[in-house]
């Protein structure tokens, strides 16, 4: 009789004890409970929609709007449909973003810099001015230049003229405006043909010291190109650029660019708030940076100016970027705030009057989220891309 055999080797690991299958597997699982929260929650929402006798779909973008705007970047009038107040909207946005985050950027890191300065007063003023700054909520901020400010600036006919040329009052800053002619294309070619040529000027030089160590002046020879050469295709052109004055018509001014209070309220507001948070960024990124660098750079005979800008600021960068990123995309979403005085931004024209004259609500509604959705997502790529240019190379 033979014996039987028992085989003493352990089992292999049940597939559910394995991590990666676990992970998996309730990673399935919340994905199609978030897919059938979605699903359940849409198809209510048309059911209750049709019940009501409310529409669905995005015709109303063609449908006459029937209101006006007080301020438009692109040709608008009551005629045109709703889809053309979105783009209206967009664009208001999109301007008051992108002189905040220019200005706050700006601000904020002499801010920071002059936190860090040996001068008592210069870096008191600034802790001072950080510390008020940032603890006022942004709304009241907006509120105070706009009403305690702008508000209160003279009447058109009392306006404060400068130079005969720009005008302000209560009702806005009135701008000449520059009005090209024939040939005018050929400073507009000269313009990118020497961006162009500065681009491949730096490139030149940063191989060049490297190779050599010798500095050649890229920012001055790089400026007067951008400047000298469009000025000399101008006058080759015979001058093709005229400038259209603001004048007062009856009870306010006519012609020009008009900066409208509200957008001037908001901008300032934005920049000044925003410039508060970076300040303090850009100083906990200068203090990471080892002050064996600070001290290797003025043995070399280094002034402070070179130090700070060839030494510092770009170690410190890598420091910055990340949260520096959160603030511009805090900035953007800040400017929602504009329809508390009136400035016609996205949230006010196109989800404020036009909501209200359609009820396409669902409809505005997921289009305004998708389009700060969108700026923000394009905010961080463009961020992360110049992240990446500057982080530390690992061999």
């Amino acid at each position: 009789m033979k014996k039987q055999t028992i085989d003493s080797r352990p089992a292999g690991p049940k597939p559910w004890y394995d991590p990666r299958i676990r992970s998996i597997f309730f990673q399935i699982v919340t994905l199609s409970l978030v897919f059938w929260a979605g699903w359940t929650l849409i198809e209510n929402t048309l059911s209750n929609m049709e019940s009501r006798g409310i529409s669905t779909g995005f015709g109303f973008l063609d449908e006459t709007a029937g209101f006006g705007i007080i301020m438009s970047l692109i040709p608008y009038d009551a005629t045109m449909s709703y889809g053309r107040t979105f783009l209206v909207g967009l664009t208001n946005t999109l301007l008051v973003s992108a002189m905040g985050i220019v200005a706050a950027t700006i601000l904020g890191f002499i801010l920071g810099v002059a936190r860090l300065s040996s001068n008592w007063l210069v870096a008191k003023v600034a802790l001072v001015y950080i510390e008020v700054i940032r603890n006022i909520p942004l709304l009241l901020q907006i509120f105070f230049w706009y009403f305690a400010v702008l508000s209160n600036l003279p009447s058109p006919r009392q306006s404060v003229d400068v130079g005969g040329a720009m005008f302000l009052n209560n009702r806005g800053l009135y701008l000449p405006e520059p009005v090209t002619q024939d040939g005018f294309g050929l400073v507009w070619g000269v313009l990118v043909v020497a961006i162009v040529a500065v681009v491949a000027l730096r490139l030149w030089a940063k191989k060049r010291q490297l190779a050599t160590g010798q500095i050649f002046p890229t920012f001055k020879v790089g400026l007067s190109a951008l400047v000298l050469l469009p000025l000399l295709a101008y006058l080759v052109a015979g001058q093709p650029l005229t400038w259209d004055i603001p004048a007062l018509k009856g009870f306010n001014f006519g012609g020009g660019i008009t900066i409208i209070p509200e957008l001037a309220a908001l901008w300032i507001a934005l920049s000044l708030y925003t410039a508060s948070f970076i300040a303090e960024i850009v100083r906990s990124g200068i203090l990471s940076v080892s002050k064996g660098q600070t001290e290797a750079s003025k043995a070399l005979g280094l002034p402070n100016s070179l130090t700070l800008r060839l030494v510092v600021i770009p170690q410190a960068m890598r420091v910055i970027i990340p949260p520096l990123t959160s603030q511009y995309l805090n900035l953007v979403k800040n400017s929602s705030l504009a329809t508390a005085i009136g400035y016609p931004d996205l949230v006010a024209v196109f989800m404020g009057t036009t909501l209200n004259q359609t009820g396409q609500a669902v409809e505005v509604v997921a289009i305004t989220m998708a389009v700060y959705l969108t700026i923000s997502l394009l905010i961080s790529l463009f961020m992360n891309i110049y992240n990446r240019a500057v982080a530390i190379k690992e061999r």
